[in-house]
């Protein structure tokens, strides 16, 4: 059985902790962390513009690096001369190796937006939403040497609104990862809570997604009835909830002077247009 935890306010500053983490979802839980336990670092990816991230460490005076690999050994050497006890990851988009993963002596924890083992890998709740999901949730595992593949600390389920986007998802989920947190971070490190594991027979996976998945090409549809009308509209309507903001529902008119306009359909139906280009 998943762990229930009566989720009540707790400090820590005996606890090290080290948070991974690179987008503006992941805001509440440096927060979460911050007030609760000694969040002496935060690791974000190098080369997000205006990385949310590092602006919140900076206005919070939280000491904050920006990595492009966890490869440097001195990375280690700090991680194990601060006496870091626990890493945290969240949304952090590169995959903590095992010399990593030993240079803390709690180990390090993963917040991950879906109830696993369903939809392990990078876009769980945007498959989610593609898949017509009703429900979905949060589940903290502990790392090991597979993805998503440790066992559970702590998980909780969420409904998925009919209307809601994956970058509203995510930030639903995220603030309530950073909600229940400090008091499974706390029971976890004085062994009061029961992992349990994955029942990985039931796992399944999901992929990165690229600009072309978002691609509709219209020239090439074609109707028998209107049953096939009203699964083409649920089926987009569910492609601009999930692909919004990353990687947009788009397609291309052919305008004259040989050059096609590019259009974007948003949640809310919203058209935008995006640019004219020459068509080849």
């Amino acid at each position: 059985m998943v762990n229930k935890i009566n989720q009540s306010s707790i400090i820590n500053r005996q606890l090290r902790v080290v948070f991974f983490g690179s987008s503006k979802y992941v805001l509440p839980v440096i927060e979460a962390l911050n007030k609760s336990f000694d969040l002496f670092l935060v690791v974000t990816t190098e080369n997000i513009p205006t990385d949310p991230v590092v602006n919140f460490c900076r206005q919070d005076s939280i000491n904050c690096l920006s990595v492009s690999s966890l490869a440097d050994d001195s990375f280690i050497r700090q991680i194990r001369g601060q006496n870091a006890d626990l890493g945290v990851v969240a949304d952090f988009g590169i995959i903590i190796p095992n010399n990593i993963l030993e240079a803390f002596p709690k180990g390090i924890i993963n917040i991950h937006p879906s109830l696993l083992p369903k939809y392990r890998g990078p876009t769980p709740v945007q498959t989610a939403i593609l898949n017509g999901d009703t429900k979905t949730g949060m589940t903290i595992i502990k790392i090991d040497d597979e993805v998503d593949h440790g066992p559970i600390l702590y998980q909780e389920e969420a409904d998925i609104k009919p209307d809601e986007t994956a970058e509203a998802l995510l930030s639903r989920l995220f603030e309530k990862a950073s909600n229940s947190l400090p008091k499974t971070i706390s029971n976890y490190s004085k062994s009061t809570l029961n992992l349990t594991d994955q029942l990985h027979k039931n796992a399944t996976y999901t992929k990165v997604f690229s600009r072309q998945d978002g691609y509709i090409d219209l020239s090439k549809l074609k109707f028998k009835d209107s049953l096939e009308i009203r699964n083409w509209k649920l089926e987009i309507a569910r492609r601009i909830r999930a692909y919004y903001p990353w990687p947009g529902i788009w397609s291309k008119f052919e305008i004259r002077n040989s050059k096609s306009e590019i259009i974007k359909l948003l949640p809310g139906s919203k058209i935008q247009v995006m640019r004219a280009v020459k068509s080849f």
